[in-house]
Order: structure tokens, then C-alpha cells, then sequence
């Protein structure tokens, strides 16, 4: 078998790797976790509260959605945009149609960024999220 049909197929191998070995992970872990706790239950031995509060607790809790998070993620997006627009006018020196598929590329970032900018003004949340 020739390797070279790999190429074409390695940025989908490696999104499915970006996203299916980390929730493996996670699982196994959870799995170990489980199998501890009903030793522990097996044998007698008491569990402390903060484990079991640790256990039911959501891990990740949903970040709140603030006036200043969406300003933030808006104006990266802008720069992104920004960036990917001068790769576009660097390459028009070379090619006109480069330049022109990779401005249209840019206009993507910079109308969801821009979108972040203008419902920053709109969110009721004005204050930043305290830590």
C-alpha cells in the first residue's frame, strides 16, 4: 500500500484524534475513579464528603457570558481577521487570485468578531466575571 493517500487524509485523522482521545481519557479516568470508590464501598471504608461532593459536582462550570468576554473574543477575532487579510495582500504580489481567496477567508473572523463587538454593547452582563 502506498502511504501517499495519508496526506490527503491527515487533517481529518488529526481532528478526529484532537477530539476523540481526549474524551477517551476523560472516560478511562472516570471508569478508575469509579472502580476506587466501590473498593472503598467494598471494604467498609467511610467515604469523606468532600469526595462525594467532588464526584457530583459539574467539573467545568459554563463560563457566564459578560459584555467584556464578548468584547474580548470580538476583537481577536478582528485581529485574526486582520492578519489573515495582510497573508492575502502579501500574496497578491504574487498572485491576484490568491490575494482574493484569502481576503474572502479573512471576511469570516471579521463578521463573527465583528458580531462580538457590536452584542457586547447589548449584553445585559456589563461587570466582568469575578474570580
Amino acid at each position: 500500500m502506498e502511504l501517499g493517500i495519508l496526506i490527503p487524509l491527515a487533517p481529518f485523522l488529526m481532528v478526529a484524534a484532537i477530539v476523540i482521545v481526549p474524551a477517551w481519557l476523560r472516560t478511562r479516568e472516570r471508569r478508575e475513579m469509579q472502580a476506587t470508590v466501590r473498593a472503598a464501598i467494598e471494604k467498609g471504608q467511610p467515604l469523606p464528603p468532600e469526595l462525594v461532593e467532588a464526584l457530583s459536582k459539574d467539573v467545568r462550570p459554563r463560563a457566564a457570558s459578560s459584555s467584556h468576554r464578548d468584547m474580548r473574543i470580538g476583537v481577536v477575532l478582528l485581529f485574526v481577521a486582520g492578519g489573515v487579510a495582510l497573508t492575502g495582500l502579501a500574496l497578491g504580489q504574487i498572485n491576484d487570485y490568491a490575494m482574493y481567496g484569502t481576503l474572502s477567508g479573512a471576511a469570516i473572523p471579521g463578521m463573527i468578531g465583528l458580531a462580538f463587538v457590536i452584542l457586547s454593547f447589548f449584553n445585559p452582563n456589563k461587570r466582568p466575571p469575578e474570580a
